[in-house]
């Protein structure tokens, strides 16, 4: 682990979250996502202050219990940080997050849309731009100054497509800050982002060009983020070096994939907790378990996904009564019509489908919604096949956390769009996330593989994965930073 530091950590969900119990009592429960996994090792190595959106109304009394700066916080595992939790207007926040964040950018750079019919850019999504996605990144601009200010020495790592205008914000306020951000979806190839209007995607590169570092997970969103910055700013770009120079500015473009810890699934596999759930899974599964784990975002593909199932249950009469799909769903951004829309769609097919194939004793799609980590842990460990057929993802966790403590020899069909393929590919089988076809030959593929093959490709992954590690992805992170420091501290490279 490289030298402690002091770390200014800027992300829209913050690593706590507060709410009160039955009893009145303050409470504080971890915060969700994988960003909040990805960083915890940050809090307990380094110097941390992490700015985040108060998202609940206790989040918003302890801001202001705070006078809306930071406090300290102390981690699951013991390790002391400060938290400052911003609280925007709710109007705003939901302009920022339920119009701009997510129907807007998070379609986009997943190609969500189908074009002739969607999105119309109106008069909503300018509004929400301008008196939602804009003072949002203002407030946490106005936070990440003001502990700039207290700590001068401190890197800053924003997060995602949340952010895309705070570091421009802070740059134009403290030119000599040290500016890193990750993203973690995908970046799409040009011509997609000219679904926005100019002013929208010119501002969203010009805003994360004021970082010193931006990562990416895979080279092929890298490829496609220099390629924009040449086509839609006029940037000049040094692909072989990954540098961009826009605006008297210099950005290295990094790409490092995400990863696990192995050492917290190393745990889970034997958590009383999994073992229960696993036990129930036992006892219901049939000869062959296919698994899916995903939330219900459109992206994930969950649909197609049992309309492959059904085209191979066709194909094979022989696997009725032998496999089962068991899909293990968490409800994903339900406030968002195009999201509520997508898990009527996935209950209606797991419907259809059963309602075709199912006999007294089998039913083919076992369709579970609810967010029971314990569950998709034990499921991770009886799998036959695991697909991952995700129209686009910036990575994909799962294909590397199943793998990593299954049992049964179980095989990866991985969408050849998800960015864990760049690396996971070759141990895969690789589908086309649009070729429902191609998905239910890979099932039949999958299940009749040899059971050597099967090791060996499970084998070579859970290596890759475990040498890969997330301490490995931190460190890479931090080395960037190191690099960026050390080309302004000789006035070389941050200005061209």
């Amino acid at each position: 682990m490289s030298a402690r530091r002091q770390l200014i950590v800027v992300a829209n969900r913050g690593p706590v979250s507060y709410a009160r119990d039955g009893d009145g009592t303050r409470i504080a429960k971890r915060g969700g996502g994988g960003l909040v996994t990805a960083l915890r090792s940050l809090v307990e190595h380094h110097d941390v202050t992490w700015i985040a959106s108060a998202m609940t109304d206790e989040d918003r009394a302890v801001s202001d219990e705070n006078g809306g700066g930071a406090f300290a916080e102390t981690s699951r595992e013991g390790s002391p940080y400060r938290l400052r939790l911003v609280a925007h207007d709710p109007s705003a926040f939901d302009w920022y997050y339920n119009v701009v964040a997510n129907p807007t950018l998070w379609f986009l750079q997943h190609y969500m849309w189908g074009l002739p019919y969607a999105p119309d850019i109106d008069l909503g999504l300018h509004n929400a731009w301008f008196n939602g996605y804009v003072p949002v990144n203002e407030g946490f601009a106005a936070a990440t100054i003001a502990e700039l200010d207290a700590n001068p020495d401190a890197s800053v790592f924003f997060h995602d497509y949340h952010l895309y205008l705070a570091p421009k914000l802070v740059r134009e306020q403290r030119p000599d800050a040290l500016l890193a951000q990750f993203i973690h979806i995908p970046w799409p190839e040009t011509d997609y982002w000219h679904v926005l209007p100019e002013h929208l995607r010119r501002a969203v590169h010009e805003g994360v060009l004021a970082n010193d570092i931006l990562g990416l997970h895979t080279q092929r969103w890298k490829r496609n983020f220099l390629r924009a910055c040449e086509d839609i700013l006029g940037a000049e770009v040094d692909h072989e070096d990954g540098v961009v120079v826009h605006d008297g500015r210099r950005t290295l473009v990094t790409s490092h994939p995400i990863a696990i810890d192995p050492q917290e699934f190393d745990e889970l596999r034997d958590d009383p907790g999994v073992l229960e759930q696993e036990r129930l899974i036992v006892e219901r599964r049939p000869e062959f378990l296919v698994l899916r784990v995903d939330r219900t975002d459109p992206s994930k593909n969950v649909v197609r996904g049992f309309r492959a199932f059904a085209l191979f249950l066709d194909m094979h009469p022989e696997m009725h009564g032998r496999v089962t799909l068991l899909a293990l769903l968490d409800p994903s951004r339900q406030d968002i019509p195009e999201y509520s829309e997508y898990l009527a769609a996935i209950q209606r097919e797991a419907r259809t489908v059963n309602d075709r194939f199912q006999t007294e004793g089998w039913v083919p799609v076992d369709l579970q919604v609810a967010d029971n980590f314990a569950q998709s842990v034990a499921a991770y460990k009886q799998y036959d096949v695991l697909l991952v057929n995700a129209v686009f993802d910036g990575l994909n966790l799962v294909s590397k956390e199943a793998p990593l403590v299954n049992d049964r020899g179980g095989v990866l069909i991985l969408s050849e769009n998800t960015g864990a393929h760049e690396e996971l590919g070759e141990w895969a089988l690789t589908v086309n996330p649009f070729d429902v076809y191609g998905q239910a030959q890979a099932i039949n593929e999958a299940l009749t593989m040899d059971v050597a093959e099967r090791r060996r490709r499970l084998e070579a992954t859970q290596d890759s994965v475990r040498r890969h590690d997330l301490a490995a992805w931190i460190a890479a992170q931090l080395a960037d930073l190191d690099r960026a420091g050390v080309a302004f501290a000789h006035g070389d490279d941050r200005r061209s």
